[in-house]
């Protein structure tokens, strides 16, 4: 994940901890519900901690976990008890805490008397707010001693702070409260066999106008977030599979994309994918990208909004702090964080090697799904200057590979996706010394100067498109010839400083499959390593083969299993024809979701399966994140050889699903200006629906380089005559 740094992370949010999500807003517990200041817990909407304790005690004892169901991503109930003060087992109290985030908390309690007897509580709950930004929280560093006042008042606790000109609070409001200092107490007798019930909402004071639209209107009705949720649901498709497992974990992927949308704030209407929570819940260039574009089937507006957001935000002038440089795309977006403390000093962090060209990707891919081709048009000049930057800065000492080093203390020591300090290494574990020239981003750079190129022959601009396949064409070369370690048989993850090829063996290599970088004839060897014994842990590929160096399966990236990584290693695969491969890496990986019903983590340690027969999870992975959530959908979508190509007027399928999938129905799936249905039932696939103007084709669709090497062709063939 983007920005981690696994020697000043906080620690483990607890492998127990609940993370309820809502935009820009979440919340971590424990599993009775408490937010202790002890762990990375907290409510933080905007990337502030507007609470950072949050504990309920009745007689002046803590409640004891039972159960937790999260109903969906923003909403769960805690079930507790409270233990009996004469050390019996078995308690009458039963304590319900059903928590909904939004821009702020809704918390309804209850408390329920099993007993023939009233019971009287004294309910206390203590409230700290220390306003801390996610930065300080992660690294567990708060900072900034703010200057604090509490306001109470009859059922109401106001807690105000000011730092050097910022000003910051909340608002607790529970009706019936008796508000001192630190605590809210409510002093009730339960009736027998009876309950007591309240409802408490906590809100940031710079947003008071939304506490009435946070609240659910009436009894029963649906909340904002409900309501959000619903326009969601119906306009995505519905998935029905044979495997149950399956179409469980498909669900989940749904419900915590939903979750992790967030809107543009200067344009209302752009809905943007959040890279995860509980750091990420902000925009990433990488992160957002990937996750967009492997959730184009599900909806295709994402990736357009994130296109335009990043549009908008692409850099414009060289700021060594920020690592900005005209043409690049952004690494992350902070709302509302100390400057002090974000990366490269500012709101907006640049420092990302292959953010830029998959932004190039990615609008290539948007262009098929049929969105209006003044909207695609408005994109191109972006795209221009993305490719500007690549030959501009990207290359820095013009041997053709794009390659990043920090340019300030503050920044990060690795630009690609494996940015952990210690991310890229050699077999022997001895760390590489940027200038890196990364593996996969020169794939990227690749499919970026091909997608460019198609569009350039599609708006018929043949010369640039000319051009452009040119340079990719040179690249390709290039790379086979520098990255290709032919007595190991598989690719180099890097150049170092000195031009050396990093030999580890990495997962890296399976994106250059993706992107169709890899000669043909290299291709079997890069399969057959990536689903050797040493890199396939039998729940996917890891992230670095267990014989080297610095194999580690509890570390970030040095060991350990990425769900999206792995997806994009399935999709290389079924590229270069490795079908049962790839099949073996998707049912491996949705079968690792079944632990944590159905949704996928971040990442998850590199034990073997052999030697662990369960996913062990990641201390401190997020859940959910946008990678992982968007990972079945693309393995999926990639078995099914599913893709559209709306102005060619097409629609490909060739399904390779594993029966033990079983039967697959999607309905309300969106395709151009319409919708479709589609059943692969066995050998059979159809599908209903298709606009008049598009044709279903049996078959995988052409690849860009297969269109643009057959633009090219045609255009020859037309100078000629």
């Amino acid at each position: 994940m983007a920005g981690w740094n696994a020697d000043t992370a906080a620690g483990p949010t607890g492998s127990e901890a609940v993370t309820l999500v809502e935009g820009s807003s979440f919340c971590i517990s424990l599993p009775t519900g408490d937010i202790h200041p002890d762990h990375p817990h907290g409510l933080f909407v905007l990337d502030t901690r507007i609470l950072s304790s949050w504990d309920l005690a009745i007689n002046g004892r803590a409640v004891e976990a039972l159960t937790t169901e999260t109903k969906e991503p923003y909403r769960a109930l805690f079930v507790s008890r409270v233990p009996r003060s004469d050390g019996y087992a078995d308690s009458s109290l039963v304590v319900e805490r059903l928590r909904e985030v939004g821009t702020g908390l809704l918390e309804e309690v209850t408390i329920r008397n099993y007993s023939l007897d009233p019971a009287q509580c004294a309910v206390c709950l203590s409230v700290e707010a220390d306003f801390a930004d996610l930065f300080e929280v992660k690294e567990a560093r708060p900072r900034r001693r703010w200057h604090e006042i509490r306001e109470s008042s009859p059922g109401s606790l106001a807690i105000r702070a000011s730092w050097e000109g910022i000003h910051k609070g909340v608002i607790i409001n529970a009706p019936g409260a008796d508000a001192k200092g630190r605590t809210l107490t409510y002093r009730i007798i339960v009736p027998p066999q009876g309950y007591w019930k309240t409802v408490i909402t906590i809100m940031p004071t710079d947003e008071p106008s939304t506490t009435a639209s946070f609240m659910h209107p009436e009894e029963g009705l649906p909340s904002p977030q409900d309501r959000r949720r619903r326009e969601w649901v119906d306009k995505i498709p519905t998935v029905h599979v044979g495997n149950k497992s399956i179409e469980r974990t498909l669900k989940r992927s749904y419900d915590d994309l939903g979750a992790l949308r967030i809107e543009d704030p200067a344009h209302p209407e752009r809905v943007v994918v959040a890279a995860g929570a509980p750091w990420f819940m902000t925009l990433f260039g990488r992160d957002s990208l990937l996750a967009s574009q492997m959730a184009l089937p599900v909806d295709p507006s994402l990736a357009l909004g994130t296109l335009q957001t990043l549009a908008d935000r692409q850099g414009k002038t060289v700021d060594p702090l920020t690592e900005e440089e005209p043409g690049k795309i952004l690494h992350e977006v902070r709302l509302d964080v100390s400057s002090a403390l974000s990366l490269g000093g500012k709101s907006t962090y640049f420092g990302s090697i292959d953010a830029t060209p998959l932004f190039v990707i990615v609008l290539g891919a948007v262009s098929r799904w049929g969105f209006a081709a003044d909207t695609i048009q408005a994109l191109l000049p972006h795209a221009d200057r993305a490719l500007s930057w690549i030959r501009d800065y990207g290359d820095k000492d013009g041997d053709g590979f794009v390659e990043y080093e920090r340019l300030n203390e503050r920044g990060l020591i690795n630009q690609g996706w494996k940015d952990s300090w210690d991310g890229i290494n050699f077999a022997d574990g001895s760390l590489a010394e940027p200038p890196i020239a990364l593996c996969e981003v020169q794939a990227y750079v690749y499919a970026a100067y091909i997608a460019r190129a198609w569009m350039a022959y599609e708006a018929g601009d043949v010369s640039l498109a000319a051009e452009l396949t040119e340079r990719a064409e040179r690249l390709k070369q290039q790379f086979n010839e520098r990255f290709w370690l032919p007595e190991r048989g598989y690719y180099a993850i890097a150049l170092d400083s000195k031009k050396r090829p990093v030999d580890a063996c990495a997962s890296n290599m399976g994106h250059c499959l993706w992107c169709g970088i890899v000669d043909t004839d290299k291709a079997p060897f890069v399969a057959e390593r990536l689903m050797s014994p040493e890199m396939f842990s039998g729940w996917g590929v890891r992230t670095l083969a267990s014989n080297m160096g610095a194999y580690n399966p509890v570390s970030y990236h040095n060991g350990s299993v990425w769900p999206h990584d792995n997806a994009i290693i399935a999709a290389g695969l079924i590229r270069y024809g490795f079908v049962a491969e790839a099949q073996q890496i998707a049912t491996a990986l949705l079968e690792a979701a079944e632990p944590s019903f159905g949704r996928l983590p971040e990442l998850f340690c590199g034990f073997s399966r052999k030697q662990v027969g369960k996913p062990v999870p990641y201390p401190t992975a997020c859940s959910p994140q946008a990678w992982a959530a968007t990972s079945p959908i693309h393995l999926i979508t990639s078995l099914m050889g599913y893709s559209a190509h709306v102005s060619l007027g097409s629609l490909w399928m060739d399904p390779a699903l594993p029966k033990s999938f079983g039967d697959l129905h999607i309905a309300n799936a969106p395709m151009g200006q319409g919708r479709i249905t589609i059943d692969v039932i066995g050998d059979s696939t159809t599908v209903r629906g298709l606009p008049e103007s598009m044709t279903f084709h049996r078959g995988h669709r052409p690849w860009m380089t297969d269109l643009v090497e057959h633009a090219q062709a045609h255009s020859k063939e037309r100078q000629d005559d």
